[in-house]
């Protein structure tokens, strides 16, 4: 995955982004880019503001304040034809269970001027052979496919995939990852939210952690390692042959002195960077986020299955 330059317009930008609900406020101000080609995961514990943040770039929910554009244009302001070159995965469809699999994902192409063919589609999610089964008698997991196969149905320029390997068993979740990959050489911009740390780390070419309504660090897992500050593990063996472990900021001061005391190489000695899981846990650790995102209040929220020509 390579993002597109940071000096062409990215398909995603927010600016000073925020969001009160009554005297609530969810967003305080989230700057955010997504380039063409680029997987962008936004993390954060529950209610940091994450799928507000979601519904207001996909035009499902009106912001309080700030400037976003997507494709060029304002979701709150813009149409059908606007909304026919992003795709959706929400985190759970509420479709008509009779629907069988092949045609509800043929119903929602015919309303594409060029989608995927859906008999390929089918294959490359693995449902070919479900194709005639009710999607009410589909798993959670082989639903969670259907799902990501009608979000991408319109060969869509940005992915919107919120939470989507939920209920996904290893094999469908390592095939996923392959078509998220696909997506972003096909020069698709794609914005994730996960809460799994590795899936973001294997994903993504940048990771945005939102806190308290706000970007509090944006960067790849090495970049955010650096920026939180996350200690170290520095371990080695002692003149006595006990084994010692020491955790540190600054792993190559504690080397130095090391080599110092020993007067040259150290038993035994390794040094384990943090990894993405720690620097997350260590920051939201240190900012006791509590907020919680408001329910959808009344005409807001999300449809089931999304159209471009259908209202909001």
């Amino acid at each position: 995955m390579t993002a597109t330059s940071g000096s062409v317009e990215p398909v995603i930008s927010a600016r000073g982004l925020r969001m009160r609900y009554g005297s609530t406020d969810v967003l305080h101000g989230v700057d955010l880019d997504v380039h063409a080609g680029e997987v962008l995961a936004l993390l954060g514990p529950n209610g940091a503001g994450k799928t507000t943040t979601i519904e207001i770039l996909e035009g499902f929910r009106h912001r309080s304040a700030g400037d976003v554009s997507v494709l060029g244009e304002d979701p709150a302001r813009a149409g059908d034809a606007w909304r026919g070159r992003i795709g959706i995965v929400m985190q759970s469809w509420q479709d008509h269970p009779r629907w069988r699999v092949r045609e509800l994902l043929e119903h929602i192409a015919g309303y594409y001027p060029d989608p995927r063919d859906p008999a390929e589609l089918l294959e490359l999610v693995g449902l070919t052979e479900l194709a005639d089964r009710q999607t009410r008698r589909l798993s959670g997991g082989q639903r969670r496919r259907l799902d990501l196969a009608l979000g991408i149905v319109g060969r869509p320029r940005v992915v919107f995939l919120d939470e989507p390997t939920a209920g996904l068993d290893p094999v469908a979740r390592r095939a996923f990852h392959e078509l998220v990959t696909r997506l972003a050489e096909e020069d698709t911009g794609v914005l994730l939210t996960t809460h799994d740390l590795a899936e973001a780390e294997r994903l993504a070419d940048r990771i945005a952690i939102l806190l308290d309504g706000r970007i509090a660090v944006s960067g790849s897992g090495a970049e955010l390692a650096a920026q939180v500050r996350a200690d170290a593990e520095v371990s080695w063996t002692a003149p006595d042959g006990t084994a010692r472990t020491e955790r540190t900021a600054e792993p190559s001061e504690l080397v130095w002195r090391l080599h110092q005391e020993f007067a040259g190489p150290v038993p035994d000695l390794q040094v384990r960077r943090p990894t993405l899981e720690e620097s997350y846990l260590s920051l939201v650790g240190a900012s006791g986020a509590r907020n919680q995102d408001v329910p959808p209040q009344a005409g807001h929220g999300r449809a089931a299955t999304v159209t471009p020509e259908e209202s909001r």
